[in-house]
């Protein structure tokens, strides 16, 4: 094996290793090398990028779920990782037309999950590689589990957060989307998850809101939380709101303090 080979698999290596290590990262985007010091600067302690020398990766960098590659790997990262996709899928495919039905089970699960493995990276750095996205469409759709098929959402907008035109990720959402209402889960149960990230997602938001904004937000999930007497998350969401409300309305001055704090509690009581 070359030098270079072992670079590049090195290098595909680290990707995974950070993929699997932060199941949350919702962001993908290519850096350029000159921009690297800056990243791990602005991110103080380099999460995801500093080495054991202190010095920093050049290759990735990782930190609050965002992750950045370098330009400068590019391609032979994605060679690496089509190289391992495609050696991993050729060997599913011969293991699941054997007549194996025992030790070769073992075998088949530990190729799955290098071809799951594999081709997430790969559709990361070529969103079109439709043999990859259809080897996860046959392992999921065989599999039929719930956990799944919520990562291939998280998968297919990880793609879309930086190729947000893939036809590839969006018929591949597509069809999870469907295999979801046709075949395998309660759709409460999906709409629950992805409620309390929305949920979540309005805390964080809300703390850029000025004080007018922050009300109006108390007067629509007031509404909202008299239709929906069950969503917890939305009654979190108005505690944190009505909270961040009353700070900032004890920073305005005495005159305006009192109006303003009464229009608060009307919108917090149901």
């Amino acid at each position: 094996m070359s030098e270079a080979t072992t670079d590049s698999s090195h290098l595909l290596s680290h990707l995974e290793d950070i993929l699997n290590s932060d199941p949350q990262i919702d962001e993908v985007g290519f850096i350029h090398p000159m921009q690297f010091t800056a990243f791990a600067e602005s991110s103080f302690s380099g999460a995801g990028t500093q080495l054991e020398d202190g010095s920093y990766n050049s290759s990735f960098w990782h930190h609050e779920h965002k992750l950045g590659i370098s330009t400068l790997v590019l391609v032979p990262l994605y060679r690496a990782a089509r190289d391992a996709f495609m050696d991993a899928h050729k060997r599913y495919v011969l293991l699941s037309e054997s007549q194996v039905k025992k030790d070769g089970l073992l075998d088949l699960d530990i190729v799955e999950s290098e071809v799951m493995r594999h081709s997430r990276a790969l559709v990361l750095l070529s969103c079109d590689f439709g043999t990859a996205w259809n080897s996860r469409k046959l392992i999921v759709s065989k599999k039929k589990l719930f956990p799944m098929f919520m990562d291939e959402l998280i998968l297919s907008a990880l793609v879309l957060s930086y190729s947000p035109k893939s036809e590839r990720a969006w018929s591949h959402r597509r069809w999870v989307i469907k295999m979801l209402a046709g075949k395998c889960v309660n759709l409460q149960e999906i709409d629950s998850k992805m409620n309390y990230r929305a949920w979540n997602h309005r805390c964080w938001l809300v703390s850029y809101m000025s004080n007018s904004q922050v009300l109006l937000e108390l007067q629509s999930s007031r509404d909202w939380a008299g239709l929906h007497v069950a969503d917890n998350s939305c009654f979190h969401y108005r505690v944190v709101s009505f909270e961040l409300f009353m700070y900032k309305t004890a920073l305005t001055t005495s005159d305006d303090r009192e109006f303003t704090a009464k229009q608060g509690s009307r919108w917090l009581v149901r």
